[in-house]
């Protein structure tokens, strides 16, 4: 067969030939097995969740579940006094599928109920897998299915709604800590006083974590035991609706954090052991925890729990109209490893045998799937090993997302800080991992995720500031150490920011500077909620600093967009001095300049660049973003002729450019 795009456009991939294009016809035979030879599309294939769980039907309701190993099955719950009765007993139908049939008056709105699964030498209480509602009570802290049938059902009013990717600005956030009250925030109030701060900010899209239901609110969100169901903490199924409606009517994408690379152990809550046996949904033996996570890995070879997991992903694109997924742990599910201890170091690395040929088919089946669904769909691979072709199409011969979070620069940014003086902050460095991307795959450029803000670890500006944060950040203060920590704050949002070929990403509060950690509500805490929630009150208070960070990143976001498809425009690298610590680089009409150097200003620093007049539009350092407005960017600049360079159209720009500041100018002609 004639070579895979993916293998065109990188000759290094060449001697993988075989794996690469091995993998590709694995998903297609696969692909075709699942759906009859192709005589069902992947959508119609992936409907299960309009068959199984629980259904209304015009006078009756319908129940199914898949449960192989399972002897008996009964409902049990407020209709029947929580008793195995025998009129609640459930038929075996073919292939493991259970089915029971129940009057319309037996069930209501908000009734709670459970499965007895009885199997050879046991039996349980479960959660239906299907289930779409799930509660806990706030005594026992139990959690129960809930039927889930409210009179007046939410109707979308944004219909049409179609994504902005030019570029795509996404703020990444969590419903339950978006208040600044000691409590679970709520879908309601995310809405009513969240929403309109990240439209004014200039996000054009959202990446909501934690919302299919979890037992621990700890886990973050990461330990699923309810995929159908969204978590019931924060509120109803008809308020995130609205939620996400809102959020179209304000031009925002909403991005639904997915967890399909493993599950939480629990049995009674989850998957764990549904039907008595511990390979129902996941792997036998050792391949079946994951070794890190305290978690269970799914059998990705097994076409009924592919079934399941692409059947999740049409649900949340179809029933709330989420516009997308950012996939997590992508590279736990790449390697029978879960690329745990692995260097990845070279190409050899990635086609060594080592890689699960069934989760690389599951992965490369759900984007086509979701774009199947909705073409409009962003898919989003949060993957650190580099596997090529991740977000390369999979006709390509890639997995089908649209974009890869590029994982290396929030690592580079941490690891600068935390081991570089100022004066070894090297421009030629942060160019090469602000830049270093394959030329096929479009990435979410990030200086921060939530990962940096956890419990343990330090967000930028914590590590930047630290306990003077505490005491000096009142707008009057003048404090060395914060204001070193704001300008570098700015300077590397920016340089992150603007170096982007696909996305930016930022998470809640990080772009004022939210100071300290997230810990979520635990035993070692005292169970409180104060560092699971953001202060909006510090940004919103002109009294404290910041508001200039804030101030800062929404102009930025502002000049970025103010740039059609800013993401697709070539960056051509004008300038790069280590010793000065000096980098300067284009974007179309916009020059962006960083000086690094927290001592040295310069003034006349000449470079070469694109003859013409130049105008600032954006300075770190100016007084309204909390800096010393050392330089008058009323000031229009113009390039001077050098003969040399007459006919490569470059004169010499030059410029005052104080101590650790950068300034964006925009070419006027």
């Amino acid at each position: 067969m004639e070579s895979l795009n993916l293998i065109k456009n990188d000759p290094w991939l060449a001697p993988y030939k075989e794996a690469i294009e091995g993998r590709y016809q694995y998903a297609i035979e696969k692909e075709k097995s699942l759906t009859n030879q192709g005589k069902q599309t992947l959508s119609e294939l992936a409907s299960g969740y309009l068959y199984f769980g629980l259904h209304q039907t015009n006078k009756s309701w319908i129940f199914r579940e898949w449960a192989p190993h399972a002897t008996a099955i009964y409902l049990i719950g407020d209709f029947n006094d929580w008793q195995k009765k025998e009129e609640y007993r459930m038929t075996r139908q073919e292939n493991g599928v259970w089915e029971i049939v129940l009057q319309e008056d037996l069930l209501h709105h908000e009734d709670l109920f459970k499965l007895l699964i009885e199997w050879e030498g046991g039996s349980g209480e479960r959660i239906p897998a299907w289930i779409r509602r799930v509660v806990q009570d706030e005594h026992t802290k139990i959690f129960s299915a809930q039927v889930w049938n409210p009179p007046t059902p939410y109707v979308f009013k944004n219909t049409t709604f179609k994504p902005d990717v030019s570029p795509l600005l996404i703020y990444e956030c969590h419903i339950g800590m978006g208040t600044a009250e000691e409590k679970v925030g709520s879908y309601d109030e995310f809405r009513r006083h969240i929403l309109p701060r990240i439209k004014k900010d200039g996000y054009n899209a959202i990446q909501i974590m934690a919302i299919q239901e979890h037992p621990y609110y700890g886990s973050f969100g990461y330990h699923v035991s309810s995929f159908f169901a969204a978590s019931s903490r924060f509120g109803t199924p008809e308020e995130l609706k609205h939620l996400i409606d809102e959020a179209h009517g304000m031009g925002i994408a909403v991005i639904m954090d997915i967890v399909h690379s493993h599950a939480v152990k629990n049995e009674v809550e989850g998957l764990g052991r549904f039907d008595g046996s511990y390979n129902q949904y996941f792997h036998e033996g050792a391949r079946r925890e994951h070794p890190a996570w305290d978690s269970l890995v799914f059998d990705y070879g097994k076409n009924e729990v592919l079934h399941f997991l692409l059947s999740n992903c049409k649900f949340w694109l179809e029933e709330y109209k989420f516009d997308g997924f950012r996939f997590d742990g992508v590279t736990s599910m790449l390697y029978y490893s879960h690329g745990l201890g692995e260097a990845f170091m070279n190409y050899g690395d990635y086609y060594n045998g080592t890689q699960d040929g069934d989760a690389i088919a599951y992965l490369t089946l759900a984007n086509k799937l979701i774009h199947e669904v909705n073409k409009n769909a962003i898919t989003i691979a949060e993957e650190v090993s580099g596997m090529p072709g991740l977000a390369v199409a999979c006709e390509e011969g890639g997995y089908g997302f649209d974009y890869r979070m590029a994982m290396n620069i929030p690592d580079y940014w941490i690891k600068t800080i935390k081991e570089k003086k100022d004066e070894e902050w090297h421009p030629s460095s942060i160019w090469w991992e602000t830049t270093n991307r394959r030329a096929d795959e479009k990435t979410i450029s990030y200086a921060e995720s939530h990962d940096q803000a956890l419990v343990g670890d330090k967000t930028i500006i914590f590590r930047l500031i630290d306990a003077d944060m505490y005491w000096h950040m009142q707008a009057s203060d003048r404090n060395y150490v914060v204001e070193r920590g704001m300008a570098l704050h700015k300077m590397i949002r920016l340089v992150t920011a603007s170096t982007i070929n696909g996305g930016y990403l930022n998470f809640m509060g990080n772009e004022f500077g939210h100071p300290e950690w997230i810990d979520f509500p635990r035993e070692g805490n005292g169970w409180s909620h104060a560092y699971a929630r953001r202060q909006w009150g510090l940004v919103d208070d002109p009294n404290l600093k910041y508001h200039f960070l804030g101030d800062f990143d929404r102009e930025m976001l502002e000049l970025i967009r103010s740039v059609k498809n800013f993401q697709q425009t070539p960056i051509q690298k004008i300038w790069d001095s280590d010793g000065d610590q000096i980098l300067a680089y284009m974007r179309k009409d916009l020059l962006f300049v960083f000086n690094f150097s927290p001592y040295k200003s310069y003034a006349d620093y000449g470079f070469l660049s694109p003859m013409g007049e130049y105008e600032v539009v954006l300075n770190t350092d100016a007084t309204r973003f909390g800096g010393f407005g050392l330089a008058d960017d009323s000031i229009h600049h113009f390039t001077h002729l050098d003969p040399l360079y007459k006919k490569e159209k470059k004169e010499w720009l030059k410029l005052y450019i104080p101590a650790r500041s950068a300034v964006v100018l925009r070419r006027l002609n």
